[in-house]
């Protein structure tokens, strides 16, 4: 019998119409076609259906009357359509676990960001005497703060300095740079102090030589 001709004894095998000898070729196509195997045990509960049914089948029909095909066909059919819901489910099922597996990183960016600009405080300031231009944006950390600086500066070629004034007057540098000659630019460093925001008082621009550039008050 052809390959596609034992496909369609997966009905009649669950209900048990085929004769013997049929039955057996067919669990021999069994071993080596898992998709039978599967169409089989979905027929589980159809062919229970069918059992009491025949059970209650009028005398007038004979008791070991089988399916006709189309009754076969019926039934493959809601296989069939049963094995493409399943599988709709588990696509949905992975495609969701998908996008909640690229959405989280995201949303914990997202959320991340807005909580380092709620800690975040930043002061400006520009010096009338020197004409540099200073901007500090201090973000409270667990050892200290992280400091990012933006300064315009066209008093250049000088090395400047960063420096934190406590609330106790002592002074820690925060970082350091230099200003390239003739270049009025914005020019931003990052820096780090052990202090915590709310620990300092304000900040200074100095150049290497001690000469102040601007003061801007922490707030």
């Amino acid at each position: 019998m052809r390959s596609l001709e034992r496909h369609r004894d997966v009905g009649a095998y669950a209900l048990g119409v085929l004769d013997e000898t049929e039955a057996f070729r067919f669990e021999d196509h069994l071993m080596e076609c898992p998709q039978c195997a599967a169409q089989v045990t979905e027929f589980g509960p159809t062919a229970r259906q069918m059992m009491l049914y025949r059970r209650a089948t009028p005398r007038a029909v004979h008791p070991f009357a089988g399916p006709g095909p189309q009754l076969l066909d019926r039934l493959l059919a809601e296989v069939a359509t049963r094995h493409r819901a399943v599988r709709r489910r588990v696509l949905y099922a992975v495609a969701a676990s998908v996008v909640v597996a690229l959405a989280g990183p995201v949303l914990a960016l997202m959320a991340g960001g807005a909580d380092a600009d709620e800690r975040a405080v930043r002061v400006t300031a520009t010096d009338e005497k020197s004409g540099v231009w200073a901007q500090v944006t201090t973000e409270d950390e667990a050892w200290g703060s992280h400091v990012e600086l933006e300064v315009k500066d066209g008093a250049g070629p000088r090395s400047c300095r960063l420096i934190a004034v406590g609330r106790d007057g002592s002074e820690q540098t925060v970082t350091s740079w230099t200003v390239p000659k003739h270049d009025a630019r914005p020019n931003t460093v990052q820096g780090a102090a052990a202090w915590h925001p709310d620990e300092i008082l304000r900040y200074e621009l100095r150049t290497s030589a001690g000469e102040h550039l601007v003061t801007l008050d922490s707030q």
